[in-house]
């Protein structure tokens, strides 16, 4: 199933995703990107990650670190990594922490990549099937929220963070990765990135301690990543070609975005 020139991981160009249930698209996408290996290697290249790293976003190896510092995970304690996509980060944090991985995504494509991957690496963690509105798990049940690059696709966005807060323990954290608008409302920008403002809808959910720092760094990857994907010639491949048109049309939007890491604490 190819989506070829619609969308890929992160979603910073100004066209909308197909007009069918995202979780199908998503699986079509994954199923994609299983079989072309070359786009992996090129994330992977420049963001620094290490081929065993299955990423459906762009957060690179220093900004791992940065997540995982952020996240005050304690060893045994629950990560619920949302909208886990493959289970890269999340694997990889929880092997820094010692934490006990809860993956969910709507994707049952990405979720079935994310048990082998995990299978192969002999971690253990649990993959579900749910979405950023409704995780299925009992309040209070995680230590820590991790939420890459995906809050964007919420509906309604606040419902999203009224989530992450019901099920964290009090004094859980949560940690997200997007891109926010410079210039909010700016019609140039995917409406779905266009209403990101990640401290808003934080503090409107209830947290306390939130923060959100501007990381240039990692944006700055982002753009010579972009770059190499805008210059491909992908072929009748649907992957590379999914990859190249969004390469094209992020260089052209590159400006209107900023880079974002948000940490909170549940009261």
């Amino acid at each position: 199933m190819g989506h070829t020139g619609q969308a890929a991981g992160c979603h910073t160009e100004p066209v909308e995703p197909q007009p069918e249930p995202l979780a199908q698209y998503f699986d079509g996408w994954y199923a994609d990107m299983a079989r072309t290996p070359v786009k992996d290697e090129i994330e992977q290249r420049h963001l620094g990650l290490p081929p065993h790293l299955l990423s459906a976003s762009l957060l690179g190896w220093a900004g791992i670190a940065e997540v995982t510092q952020a996240l005050q995970l304690a060893a045994g304690g629950v990560l619920l990594d949302l909208a886990c996509g493959r289970g890269g980060y999340g694997l990889e944090i929880a092997a820094r922490t010692g934490a006990r991985l809860v993956g969910i995504d709507f994707s049952a494509e990405a979720l079935r990549q994310a048990g082998e991957q995990a299978r192969r690496l002999r971690r253990a963690a649990e993959f579900r099937v749910g979405n950023l509105t409704a995780t299925g798990l009992d309040a209070g049940s995680a230590a820590a929220v991790l939420c890459i690059d995906a809050i964007q696709f919420a509906e309604p966005p606040d419902a999203a963070f009224r989530e992450i807060r019901r099920v964290l323990v009090p004094g859980g954290r949560a940690v997200l990765t997007c891109w926010e608008p410079r210039v909010p409302d700016d019609d140039r920008l995917a409406g779905r990135l266009r209403r990101v403002d990640l401290a808003a809808g934080l503090a409107a959910a209830g947290f306390a301690r939130v923060e959100v720092t501007e990381r240039p760094d990692w944006r700055a990857a982002e753009r010579a990543m972009w770059a190499e994907a805008a210059a491909l010639e992908p072929g009748t491949d649907p992957a590379l070609r999914s990859f190249h048109d969004e390469g094209v049309r992020s260089l052209a939007t590159f400006g209107l975005l900023r880079r974002v890491m948000a940490s909170a604490t549940a009261p």
